[in-house]
């Protein structure tokens, strides 16, 4: 146990930043036309208020953006928005707006048949460059026409997914993404010069990609507003039937992932440029169980308490289970990316993001286990988690903290609520397994299981001593807890002063009648 007197070091800042929720991840585009998918973000928008949405597939076919057809003897093509408009007008009326990702090539416009994913997004470059111009051209114009200027200037535009990734661009060809990446900024400044264009979201493990994409950014001098890049910490999947098994790296590797755009481009050209992680989690698989645990709410607790200082945003990858990269979820808990299940059951992670959003602004103290904030109310918050073991070592059960926390009071006293998740506590995936691992729950085993998604509640008064609370916190098992520390301006009349069982249930006064009739 040690003691932690709220102090920031010198180089650590004064604000936590939004970077942790400025944009997040969801499956392709036109999943968003689903009533269970608006409802599933509405309740995410709801708790925890992401700034932008990011996922594959807009220009794919699912979406009939690109409409080849024959007319007089010659081919045209018809550019059509009709589901681009449902979907983005469902993400602003629900407070959110779109990081646009440019992909994947409509099959009437590639050179080949290659895709990925179950749903089929087409990786190959387009066969005819000019078409794929009046694409871009089109889509952004029409965003433009319809959204405002003003507003759609505020959407980053992103060019492709992971093109260093033979799986996401044919052969991985880096001279052909370099292509695809002058020919779209090139095109989308044609639009505006203000609207912003970056890339290339490559995924981890061609770290001189970036190296070599700004060279050739600054050599030919394109047009380029922010770069991207993935980040996860999963090894090499082993199959089982409907999943995987992984080992991870300590959380801190993602942080490192989360510097390296910033320490590569040192004093080069795009060195002052935002940094956006557009993807990020432990595994980069959907059917991994570990995304369904306390243990990764403890393991990620970390780096959105410190991501903000290494990158301009880092996009948790998903927001829901709605994802369908593998095929349809073969039940409620597979191990999908997603802060929901595919009905609405709140993961340990998804209580680690609503927690970050009851943050204060101004920080007052931070460590491996802890960050404690305050608002401009005087409200202070202390995020705290346990531990995690990658190598898988015991866990610990007692994890401890002893805090000091300044807290100004006019009544001597504060009111603490405290919040938590962990292996006992808001855990919807052990009660789950506890149930039999039900592929299809039934209506009231989705009820409990929403029951059991909640985070257990306490709540005390504090005494206030020399204008500090001090608290001694005990963890469980890769607990996340979030402990809110009000200043309490007492309002109770004086009748109600000494309040007890007895005067509850009027037994008092039924003594002092006695003594008077005496």
């Amino acid at each position: 146990m040690r003691d932690l007197v709220p102090g920031i070091p010198d180089e650590s800042p004064s604000r936590l930043t939004d970077a942790w929720r400025f944009c997040v991840g969801t499956g392709r585009f036109d999943l968003a036309l689903r009533r269970d998918y608006q409802e599933s973000l509405a309740l995410v928008q709801r708790e925890i208020d992401f700034r932008h949405i990011r996922g594959h597939g807009l220009l794919s076919d699912g979406v009939g953006v690109h409409r080849p057809y024959d007319h007089g003897g010659r081919r045209h093509v018809r550019h059509v928005f009709t589901y681009v408009d449902q979907v983005i007008d469902a993400y602003l009326d629900l407070g959110i707006a779109p990081f646009v990702e440019l992909g994947f090539m409509p099959s009437g416009l590639a050179s080949g048949d290659q895709t990925v994913f179950w749903w089929r997004g087409n990786i190959t470059p387009p066969r005819d460059w000019h078409e794929w111009a009046a694409l871009v051209r089109a889509t952004v114009t029409h965003l433009v026409d319809r959204y405002g200027l003003d507003q759609v200037r505020t959407w980053p535009i992103e060019v492709w997914n992971e093109p260093n990734l033979k799986e996401f661009w044919l052969d991985a060809d880096e001279a052909a993404y370099q292509r695809l990446y002058e020919v779209t900024a090139n095109t989308i400044k044609d639009v505006d010069a203000s609207l912003q264009v970056g890339g290339p979201a490559i995924s981890p493990g061609s770290d001189d990609w970036l190296v070599r994409f700004a060279d050739f950014v600054a050599e030919r001098s394109l047009p380029i507003d922010f770069v991207s890049r993935h980040a996860y910490t999963s090894g090499p999947a082993r199959h089982v039937p409907f999943g995987v098994r992984q080992t991870l790296a300590p959380p801190s590797r993602l942080l490192e992932q989360f510097a390296l755009p910033r320490r590569q481009l040192r004093g080069g050209p795009l060195a002052d440029l935002p940094v956006h992680i557009t993807e990020f989690n432990s595994s980069y698989r959907p059917d991994n169980p570990i995304h369904d645990t306390a243990f990764h709410a403890a393991y990620l607790a970390p780096v959105l308490a410190a991501g903000g200082d290494l990158a301009d945003s880092f996009s948790y990858w998903t927001f829901s289970d709605m994802f369908e990269e593998v095929g349809v979820p073969p039940s409620l808990f597979h191990g999908g990316f997603g802060l929901l299940t595919h009905r609405q059951i709140k993961k340990p992670t998804y209580h680690l993001y609503a927690f970050m959003a009851r943050m204060g602004e101004e920080i007052l103290a931070r460590g491996p286990d802890h960050l404690v904030t305050r608002d401009d109310t005087g409200r202070v918050t202390v995020l705290a988690w346990a531990p995690v073991d990658v190598t898988g070592g015991a866990p610990v059960d007692a994890h401890t903290l002893r805090l000091s926390i300044p807290v100004g009071s006019p009544s001597g006293r504060a009111f603490l609520l405290r919040s938590s998740v962990s292996e006992e506590k808001g855990n919807a995936w052990r009660a789950w397994c506890e149930m039999g691992r039900p592929a299809s729950p039934r209506p009231r085993q989705l009820d409990a299981l929403r029951e059991a998604a909640e985070p257990v509640r306490a709540h005390r008064s504090l005494p206030i001593d020399d204008g500090r609370v001090r608290l001694d916190i005990t963890l469980d098992r890769h607990e996340v807890t979030l402990l809110e520390i009000t200043p309490v301006a007492d309002e109770t009349p004086p009748w109600e002063h000494g309040q007890d069982e007895r005067r509850l249930l009027g037994l008092d006064a039924l003594a002092s009648d006695g003594e008077a009739a005496s």
